[in-house]
């Protein structure tokens, strides 16, 4: 730091970020204040110093975090290595900072703990004079410990962090590769962990004993800090399994060595304690504590002394539900609720009736339920666990064979009753004070239903009266509404009726048809007559209005009703009840008469909701789904209204084919014409009248707005409609082409477009470029259009169609791409306005390029310049892209890196002919991808360097070859300009390839390797070509170890190369792969040390 007079420069301007009401004040400070950062960390050579002093100088809250938040990017950044000095000073300084400054603001404090963290993970392994340096802080935080409350609460929050750090794993850019991570957890959870968890429960017992007085600030913030550590201690990734798995499924893998801990009843006992001694939200902590120990892995226990932890756990429980009073806070309340589920999920329901306090449990548990579903408006997302806790008992009771009651026949009704009419009744509510309506979040009510739905199997008699009844109540009441009648009476009978068939679709959905019960069925074909009497009744009504959540509840009937019947419906018909009763009731006696109540209603959706794009999405996702079953659509096709929707599919008959709809509308058109698509070819055969008949629709549409293709007419330029007419044309003729998997129906759709429509949407490409609703539709069609889908793009030996299909391919990207490359878009919104529309033209030219009916050669020996024109455009199109845009955008990096791998293999000498620039580029890149999270990505860029390093290979092998390739007349035959131009970039910037060789041995030696077969492939090419660099890396790996353990790793390498000749022929690779997986499971085991792990991770990072 230069002089005071910065100091306050930088105190100035982080007041005004934080404090100052002017935006244009913050904005100019934030920027300054970033330079100040990037330039720390980027090209200052003396960063510790200068936020060091900072630090020292100011009494700035802001300027201490903006300091200490600097310090920690430089910590965890992997261009920027300290010494183990370094880090020990930054280190005690740290620790200095906190014990001697006493008033620290609460997130300078966390900032600095976060940093000491952060430090003492990155030095684990480093040694001074044989010792871990960083490994000894508890001699440190000791006394933070042992001094006042302050300094105790600082050093508790250091270990809490300090376990929090180490169970982080590492983001991509930081110093830290995951293998070398999980070997520093599991260090520390073996040597540290289960003293911190030890040391917290002390604390807390010993501050339980003394009656700690929490109103005051000191000691609330200790306790915090204590729970949080335990908290942190508990949910430790035990076994490195970084797991993503449901709440249902989790389960905390202690180690063995923490047994007695946990069979104590101190442990548990304290921790229920605390929840009644503290306030929130500190009360909550102890639950979450809690439910840890709820999801110990039962493995750790034997069967007598699993019963004695679920007593403990069961006693506290219960005392809670007896003493209620603290759930009335929501934090609380949630936390208990997931503790509750946590007995089910992780202890067996006939190892729950054993304890000799279930019966008086479970009859709590379940008026806690009930209360709890009564008051739907309190913390609704923790219900969710409640359910899970009775749906998961429903679903044991066949398994139980113990002789204990377990008494959910007479809870587990009372559960799913007080959860419909609590349902019903919040109706009325909701509408007359204008409250939030739980039927808006769907997600949570599908999830509460399906869990309702199996609970009601346990007494389904009951579940499906008290259905009916409410049903035929709500239904007739609605009926007879007068058509004066107030709005308000009106809504509470359609929510009503609502959450009624969103219910009967939920219990329909949760039959087993392998292991129903006969009276099951009946009752299922009650409610299933009910809602399709009701259905008709609204039907009716639609001219006059009707209500969006009652038919999206009624589609979500149909779907659950066509999944659970319709798909073995020849099988039930005789057997199944459900048939009768739709008979005698709905004159339902067929299989097609029930087909045409759906389609009926589908085409009834699609006139009267033209306006609610969920109810189209939703209508016509049944439609596709009816015509995707080989013998429901054969069957579908014979019913007058499928035959009227391939003959009548105008704006006159369907709104949203028209242009009143609104383009968002319009998105669901693809769904629509894939269907009839699908119901069209089931009898086309080769008939082109009956396809032309189908097309009149959109060929009057092309013909409405062919003056497009007049350069001088602006009038459809100008127009709204023409504009609506193209997005349609573009969507309909996609889901025509997704559906048209056959060469004769495809061969019918290409002739019919090509030339003069296709040039229509070209036309319209070039005039509407810079908006994504049109440009989005176009080339999306024309992406389906390249597609070989079902191998159907099959020519004829004497057709010329595949290059013309190219070609249109290639004038739709060059269009579009010379255009959109001149159009500047603020940073926020560059995918919208151009990366997607760029996604969609490498998607199609990788379709082009993959489709396999094409023969390249052709263009280049026929002066065509199609080919070579839309390489370049890819090139340019590919510059323009920011390369970390490439992987911040996971489609956009899934489809250039596929795309790449096509043209390094088939098209490489183009690539080669590249300006040095561009080529370079393209390796950043792939470097880039080799260490990408997703594996595909990974997978393409390594394959995609194979081809480069296999390429550059050969051409150098032909160069210095004693035998040159000849040409034709037998003559040695000169490399072409582009080839020695693409070899000289590559010898003159030999650092390149020897980074990627760096960065693949990298990961197969010291990372988590998922795909090693792919990595070996370019790995023996970069060795071959890079030979003087590759024995520069093994002599300082093998120098790296300690001296006892050289030898073995020199002959790791020895053998890794062994048998391996100078080639690259697919033999002499494989043979090399086997040597690599020896070579890795070789130096895994010698690394197990981690006196080595230090030396050479650090080595390869640096």
């Amino acid at each position: 730091m230069a002089d005071d007079q910065e100091v306050r420069q930088i105190e100035l301007l982080c007041k005004q970020l934080y404090e100052a009401q002017d935006a244009t004040l913050r904005q100019e400070a934030e920027k300054a204040l970033v330079g100040f950062q990037r330039w720390n960390l980027q090209e200052s050579n003396d960063t510790l110093g200068r936020c060091q002093a900072l630090l020292d100088r100011t009494d700035s809250s802001y300027a201490q975090l903006l300091a200490a938040t600097t310090l920690s990017r430089l910590v965890s950044k992997s261009t920027r290595v300290l010494s183990t000095q370094q880090k020990i000073d930054m280190r005690n300084y740290v620790l200095n900072y906190l014990a001697t400054r006493s008033k620290l603001s609460v997130f300078v404090v966390q900032s600095l703990v976060s940093l000491f963290a952060k430090i003492t993970k990155l030095g684990w392994f480093d040694l001074v004079k044989e010792e871990y340096v960083f490994r000894n802080f508890m001699v440190d935080i000791t006394k933070f410990l042992q001094g006042p409350v302050e300094h105790c609460t600082v050093g508790v929050q250091l270990l809490s962090q300090l376990t929090c750090e180490m169970n982080q794993v590492p983001d991509a850019e930081e110093i830290l590769f995951f293998s070398k991570h999980r070997k520093m957890a599991m260090l520390f959870r073996d040597s540290h962990l289960f003293e911190l968890f030890q040391l917290a429960c002390s604390l807390l017992s010993s501050a339980r004993a003394e009656a700690l007085d929490l109103n005051e600030e000191r000691q609330h913030g200790l306790i915090t800090q204590l729970l949080r550590l335990a908290l942190n201690c508990l949910t430790f990734d035990f076994i490195g399994t970084s797991s993503e798995d449901s709440e249902e499924l989790y389960t905390v893998e202690i180690p063995s060595s923490w047994q007695m801990a946990f069979l104590d009843a101190a442990t548990p006992k304290l921790f229920f304690e605390l929840y009644h001694a503290l306030p929130p939200p500190l009360s909550a902590l102890s639950l979450a504590c809690l439910v840890q120990v709820a999801s110990v892995r039962r493995s750790l226990f034997s069967n007598a002394e699993r019963i004695q932890v679920l007593t403990n756990l069961i006693t506290g429980v219960k005392n809670i539900l007896e003493n209620p009073q603290g759930l009335s806070d929501s934090g609380n309340y949630h936390e208990f609720c997931r503790i509750l589920s946590r007995l089910k999920s992780n202890y067996q329901l006939g190892e729950l009736v054993t304890i000799d306090i279930y019966p008086q449990t479970i009859q709590l548990i379940a008026k806690f339920t009930v209360q709890s579903l009564q008051m739907w408006q309190f913390a609704p997302n923790s219900v969710h666990y409640l359910l899970s806790l009775w749906q998961n008992m429903a679903a044991s009771v066949p398994y139980v064979k113990t002789t204990e009651p377990h008494l959910l026949e007479t809870y587990a009704p009372e559960v799913v009753n007080t959860y419909i009419t609590s349902r019903l009744d919040s109706v009325a509510v909701i509408v007359r004070d204008g409250l939030e309506d739980p039927l808006d979040d769907m997600g949570m009510v599908s999830q509460q239903l399906e869990k309702v739905s199996a609970i009601a199997r346990c007494d389904y008699g009951k579940t499906c009266a008290l259905v009916v009844a409410l049903l035929d109540v709500a239904a007739s009441g609605y009926q007879d509404l007068p058509p004066t009648c107030h709005d308000s009476q009106r809504l509470v009978y359609q929510g009503q009726l609502t959450w009624l068939v969103y219910i009967i679709g939920a219990a329909i959905g949760g039959r087993m048809p392998f292991n129903n019960i006969h009276e099951h069925e009946s009752m299922d074909s009650e409610l299933v007559c009910r809602v399709l009497q009701l259905m008709n009744l609204t039907d009716a009504r639609l001219a006059r209005g009707g209500c969006e959540k009652l038919e999206l509840a009624m589609m979500s009937f149909l779907e659950q009703f066509r999944k659970n019947f319709m798909n073995q419906m020849d099988q039930t018909q005789k057997n199944s009840e459900l048939y009768p009763r739709l008979s005698e009731t709905l004159g339902i006696t067929s299989e097609s008469t029930l087909l045409s109540v759906f389609i009926r209603k589908i085409i009834t959706n699609l006139k009267y909701w033209a306006g609610s794009e969920a109810i189209t999405n939703k209508t016509l996702s049944l439609l596709s789904e009816l015509s995707v079953g080989y013998s429901c659509v054969r069957k579908l096709v014979k019913l007058e209204e499928v035959q009227f929707m391939l003959t009548h599919h105008t704006s006159e008959h369907f709104p949203i084919l028209g242009c009143g709809a609104s383009v968002g509308e319009m998105r669901c058109r693809s769904m629509l014409y894939t269907a009839l698509g699908r119901l069209l070819m089931v009898d086309l055969g080769e008939d082109e009248d009956r396809f032309q008949n189908f097309m009149m629709p959109l060929t009057a549409a092309f013909e409405s707005i062919s003056g497009l293709l007049n350069p001088s007419d602006t009038t459809l330029i100008n127009s709204e409609d023409a504009k609506k007419v193209l997005i349609g044309l573009a969507r309909d003729l996609r889901g025509l082409a997704f559906a048209f998997n056959t060469r004769t129906t495809y061969m019918m759709l290409f002739e019919w477009i090509y030339p003069t429509y296709l040039n229509i949407l070209v036309r319209g490409l070039e005039v509407w470029y810079s908006q994504p609703a049109v440009s989005t539709p176009v080339l999306k069609f024309a992406v389906e259009l390249v597609q070989n889908r079902s191998q159907r793009l099959q020519f004829d030996v004497s057709s010329p169609n595949g290059i013309l299909l190219f070609k249109e391919a290639s004038s739709i990207i060059c269009a579009y791409g010379s255009r959109i490359l001149n159009l500047e878009v603020t940073k926020d919104l560059i995918y919208p306005m151009k990366l997607k529309g760029i996604l969609i033209c490498f998607s199609m030219l990788k379709a082009a390029l993959c489709g396999n009916y094409v023969n390249f050669g052709v263009f280049r020996l026929y002066g065509d310049d199609s080919l070579d024109n839309v390489l370049n455009m890819f090139v340019k199109l590919l510059l323009s892209i920011p390369q970390t845009d490439l992987l911040d955008y996971p489609k956009l990096s899934q489809t250039y890196y596929v795309l790449l791998e096509r043209l390094t293999h088939d098209h490489m000498s183009f690539l080669a002919s590249l300006e040095p620039a561009a080529f370079l580029y393209i390796l950043a890149t792939i470097s880039d991808g080799l260490m990408a999270l997703d594996t595909t990505v990974c997978t393409g860029c390594c394959t995609t360097l194979d081809h480069i390093v296999t390429y550059l290979f050969k051409q150098l092998t032909q160069k210095s070859s004693a035998f040159p390739v000849k040409n034709q007349l037998g003559r040695p035959q000169t490399a072409p300009e582009h080839n020695a131009m693409f070899l000289e970039v590559m010898q003159r910037r030999p650092e390149i390839l020897q980074q990627l060789l760096t960065t693949i041995l990298n990961v197969i030696m010291f990372d988590e390797c998922r795909n090693q077969w792919s990595m070996s492939r370019p790995l023996l090419g970069l060795i071959l070509l890079n030979e003087d660099h590759f024995r520069r890396l093994r002599a300082s790996i093998v120098a790296a170890q300690p001296r006892e353990q050289q030898a073995a790793m020199d002959r790791c390498f020895t053998n890794l190369m062994d048998s391996v000749e100078r080639n690259l022929l697919t033999k002499n690779k494989d043979k090399f792969t086997q040597n690599l997986s020896i070579f890795r499971k070789e130096v895994n085991e010698s690394l197990r040390d981690p006196n080595t792990t230090a030396s050479v991770t650090d080595m390869m990072t640096s």
